[in-house]
């Protein structure tokens, strides 16, 4: 818990340590005696025994503190400051905005409406859920008519602001949730700006996995006098198995869908590095037979939700998703989480296998490996405290099949008529189906044109059929983004390993014909460190 001083607080950083303010362990959500209403809403929602960050953090929250919380993803925090803030609204006046959460998703901040809807259906209170992507006419009426609490993003907050359809002059609580991720994102000027609007005197919480310096300063500026709860927010759930490939590049599609054909593999969440090789990979396994879909930055929101809710009800076996897009994933039951592209950080490892062994369930996160991904697994091992489980891959052929780089999204129906799964993430062969076919029209601004239920005719080397119109070059745009993408992974990875790996070589960065960076293989003391042999044993 952080030292409360005058004029900025100070911070210390415990690893899983209990605040020691609060004593004793809080069996159920009984202990807090909420309000009637709210105990409604928690006995509603199946929840029983709180989680540790719901006990270290509500009850300071209920006493007014201002609060810095560290915890790693699917750890409750959510309800961890929702409970708190509804006990909080009940008294006043009502049908007036007295709480701002500010998310930096559109799936984040329509999770955390969500919880505050189920947990508060008996309280009477309102949320309204503010994000761009969408028209600001609704969203106005509901403003309009009166509401209690606000979840918002910060660009289409910022755009209501200034056109008066809200005022926060009366704002009594703040909270800033995945505040690592809005500076990630470039949001923290807007959450400057955003501040700037709100009163004084008022209670404030900021939540994040990590506490980078911006994140820090962030916390400085927003917070007085706050408490630190941490619930080792850097350690993955001990539900979690982890194990590694070593695989080539070339290999890692069919060893993917070799994997997929596991009976087992039930709601498996795939994890790449750029949003044009998720829309690639996703529309690989569809044309494979799989039910898989995309999660990634250029869907438009219907098409997200679209697949977030087809994945969470099952229509969709198998979600290809990148790490900024599967911020604010709140799916019960996943059952595997595959590292496609090894992460950069240790602590995105962490935030990508935390989707799966929840709510005590076992869960399985697989990685797939190259040789000059060996300085990181060192590091994700560290994080771990232990080796992952080696496998060995299977002799798989390399892929012969061309991904098409750009073009219509990956977002497609397993089945084209909405039938039920047939077991382990496939559907049957389409047809031609040429009644539904349609002519792809050019994408605009590099957005996405196709939806659900349009998959495109491809033919074995990968092409467009030639009654399909021919996909367009990619724009300058999209080749400047997934460059940027390329090289700011590179370079993340390079410093994180800088600082421990003094003695260790550099990798050294080669421009290939395509325009993209790619790494040098690590020396032949890393892949000792990495702990494979060629066969992968």
């Amino acid at each position: 818990m952080a030292i409360s001083g005058h004029g900025h607080p100070r911070f210390t950083r415990q690893s899983g340590a209990k605040p020691h303010v609060f004593h004793g362990v809080l069996m159920s959500f009984s202990v807090f005696k909420f309000d009637r209403s709210i105990e409604a809403g928690i006995a509603a929602c199946g929840y029983s025994t709180p989680t540790p960050i719901q006990q270290e953090a509500i009850p300071p929250i209920r006493s007014g503190h201002d609060i810095f919380g560290l915890a790693q993803t699917g750890t409750g925090k959510t309800a961890a400051f929702v409970l708190p803030l509804l006990e909080r609204l009940l008294n006043g006046p009502s049908r007036t905005l007295r709480a701002l959460i500010v998310a930096p998703t559109r799936e984040l901040a329509e999770q955390i409406h969500d919880n505050i809807e189920a947990l508060g259906r008996e309280t009477g209170l309102r949320s309204v859920v503010l994000y761009g992507g969408v028209g600001k006419t609704p969203q106005k009426e509901r403003l309009r008519a009166g509401v209690d609490i606000v979840v918002a993003c910060p660009g289409r907050l910022l755009d209501l602001l200034g056109e008066k359809a809200l005022h926060l002059d009366r704002i009594e609580i703040l909270i800033l949730d995945e505040a690592d991720h809005m500076f990630d994102k470039g949001f923290l000027p807007d959450i400057r700006r955003i501040i700037k609007l709100l009163p004084k005197k008022r209670q404030s919480l900021v939540f994040s996995a990590t506490m980078p310096d911006e994140i820090r300063q962030l916390a400085e500026q927003t917070l007085t006098r706050p408490l630190t709860v941490q619930i080792d927010h850097g350690t993955p759930a001990p539900t979690i198995s982890h194990a590694l490939f070593q695989v080539e590049a070339a290999k890692k599609t069919p060893l993917l869908k070799h994997l997929l054909e596991d009976g087992e593999m039930t709601s498996t969440l795939v994890f790449t590095r750029t949003k044009h090789r998720a829309k690639n990979l996703a529309l690989q396994l569809t044309k494979a037979g799989f039910q898989a879909a995309s999660l990634q930055g250029n869907l438009s929101q219907n098409r997200r939700q679209e697949a977030l809710e087809g994945f969470r009800d099952g229509t969709y076996g198998i979600l290809v998703a990148t790490d900024i897009a599967a911020r604010g994933i709140d799916v019960t039951g996943i059952s595997h989480v595959i590292n496609y592209d090894v992460p950069d950080t240790a602590e995105t490892y962490t935030h990508r296998t935390g989707r799966t062994g929840r709510a005590n369930r076992s869960g399985l996160a697989l990685t797939f490996a190259a040789q000059e991904d060996g300085r990181m697994i060192i590091q994700i091992e560290r994080c771990l405290g232990e080796k992952m489980t080696r496998r060995t891959t299977p002799d798989l052929p390399s892929s012969s099949e061309a991904l098409p780089s750009h073009g219509d999204t990956a977002l497609h129906q397993g089945q084209r008529n909405g039938g039920a799964n047939t077991g382990r993430g496939k559907v049957p062969p389409r047809g031609n189906d040429k009644g539904n076919e349609r002519r792809d029209r050019p994408a605009r601004h590099g957005k996405a044109q196709q939806g659900i239920g349009e998959p495109r005719q491809w033919t074995d080397q990968g092409q467009p059929k030639a009654a399909e119109k021919p996909q367009r070059p990619l724009g300058k745009s999209e080749r400047r983004s997934e460059h940027v993408e390329s090289r700011q992974n590179q370079a993340s990875t390079a410093a994180a390993s800088a600082g421990q790996h003094k003695g260790a070589e550099r990798l050294s960065a080669t421009r290939g014909d395509n325009g993209r960076h790619s790494a040098s293989r690590t020396s032949r003391a890393c892949a000792f460190d990495f702990g494979l042999t060629k066969n992968g044993k």
